[in-house]
C-alpha cells in the first residue's frame, strides 16, 4: 500500500477499551478532528513481549503528549474482552495495568489494513479455499494525524522492532513548530531549536553556518 503521509486518515468505527477497563463500541479517531493531535499507533498483539514495553513506555509519557494537546491511541487485531483482560494484569506479570489510553479493537482486521499494517493477506489456492499468507497481525505502524484529519508522518517496524517513544514526541514537536512558525525543521531539529525558512536562500543560509 502507498504511504498515507499528506492524505486523510482512513475512518472507522470499532469497539475499544478507554480509560483503563471501560469497554466502548462505534470509537472513532473523528472525536478529535479540530481539536486535537493523535499519535495512533499499531501493536501487534496483546499478551506478548515487546508490545507491552511499548505501551508502557507511551502511558510515561502520556502528559507530555497531552500537554502538547495531543491524543495517544493503540490499535491491535485482538478483542476488546482480550485488550481489557490485558489491563487487568499488574506490570510485573507481563500485564499493561495502568494504561489509560483508548486501545482498539480491529477483529475484522480492516483497520490495519486501510492504514497498510497488516501483515499477511488474503488468497485462494488451488482449491479455491480461501487462505491467509501471513499471520494477519499488525506491523508496528505508527501514525502522526493533525487535526484536520491528515496524517503527517507515519512510520512502520517489523514486528521484532520496537519504537522510540522519544521519537514520537519529536516529531509532534516538530509538526507543532511548523504549524505554529510556517517554518520547516532541519535534520535532528528539536525543540527549542531554530526552524529553517521554506525557500531556497534559507537552506542556503543553513548550510553556510553549520
Amino acid at each position: 500500500m502507498s504511504s498515507l503521509v499528506g492524505k486523510k486518515a482512513p475512518i472507522f468505527r470499532s469497539g475499544a477499551v478507554i480509560k483503563g477497563g471501560e469497554m466502548v463500541q462505534d470509537f472513532s479517531l473523528d472525536q478529535f478532528l479540530g481539536k486535537k493531535h493523535v499519535v495512533f499507533f499499531f501493536y501487534p498483539k496483546d499478551f506478548t513481549f515487546v508490545c507491552p514495553t511499548e505501551l508502557h513506555a507511551f502511558q510515561e509519557k502520556l502528559k507530555e503528549f497531552e500537554s502538547r494537546n495531543c491524543a495517544v491511541v493503540a490499535c491491535s487485531t485482538d478483542t476488546e474482552e482480550s485488550h481489557w483482560g490485558w489491563l487487568q494484569m499488574e506490570k510485573k506479570a507481563g500485564g499493561i495495568k495502568g494504561v489509560t489510553y483508548p486501545i482498539v479493537a480491529d477483529t475484522t482486521k480492516t483497520i490495519a489494513l486501510n492504514y497498510g499494517t497488516l501483515s499477511g493477506d488474503y488468497d485462494v489456492n488451488e482449491d479455491g479455499d480461501l487462505i491467509a499468507t501471513g499471520p494477519m497481525i499488525a506491523f508496528r505502524g505508527l501514525f502522526l494525524i493533525d487535526k484536520e484529519g491528515v496524517v503527517r508522518h507515519q512510520l512502520i517496524n517489523d514486528l521484532p522492532l520496537g519504537r522510540n517513544v522519544e521519537e514520537t514526541l519529536r516529531m509532534v514537536d516538530a509538526l507543532q513548530f511548523f504549524e505554529e512558525n510556517g517554518e520547516v525543521c532541519p535534520a535532528n531539529w528539536t525543540k527549542g531549536s531554530e526552524g529553517m525558512k521554506a525557500d531556497h536562500k534559507g537552506v542556503a543560509e543553513y548550510f553556510s553556518s553549520n
